[in-house]
């Protein structure tokens, strides 16, 4: 599957994670599935990590419901979450494989392992747990204003 997101909305993503090091930070992507197959993040949404760590994340239970509300109130279906890594890899952990839960997800991991170099990626993770299967999506960042796909 593509997934596009535009520059804009990765820089809030990079901008919200840096300034939540050295925690992970965590949020939720919204938008739509068009019809050729595109998942298009249209809104991404900043969310307090409650476990104040850098080895996992946990989403404050009201902001969760307040952006699901947010994204029904703009006809968005909600697509995934994102989160930092900000000492590992872009690649999902044992434990973001063990708790990716949705298999129609996607989940952003944004790697600040590199300092000024972040590394954003996208992943599908199927199966039951001790089987979940890991296939990295493509991801295209959308310069602001031009067509999305």
């Amino acid at each position: 599957m593509k997934i596009t997101i535009r520059q804009s909305d990765f820089n809030k993503i990079y901008e919200h994670a840096l300034s939540e090091r050295p925690d992970e930070a965590c949020g939720l992507i919204s938008g739509i599935d068009r019809e050729d197959g595109v998942r298009e993040i249209k809104k991404v949404y900043l969310l307090t990590n409650i476990d104040h760590t850098n080895e996992h994340f946990s989403i404050d239970p009201k902001e969760h419901l307040k952006a699901i509300k947010d994204m029904r109130a703009n006809d968005l279906k909600p697509l995934g979450n994102w989160h930092s890594h900000p000492e590992s890899p872009s690649r999902p952990s044992e434990e973001d494989k063990r708790l990716a839960n949705d298999s129609s997800a996607s989940y952003l991991i944004l790697s600040l392992m590199e300092e000024g170099e972040p590394v954003l990626n996208a992943f599908h993770v199927e199966g039951r747990e001790g089987e979940r299967e890991v296939r990295k999506e493509d991801l295209e960042i959308i310069k602001d204003g031009e067509e999305n796909g």
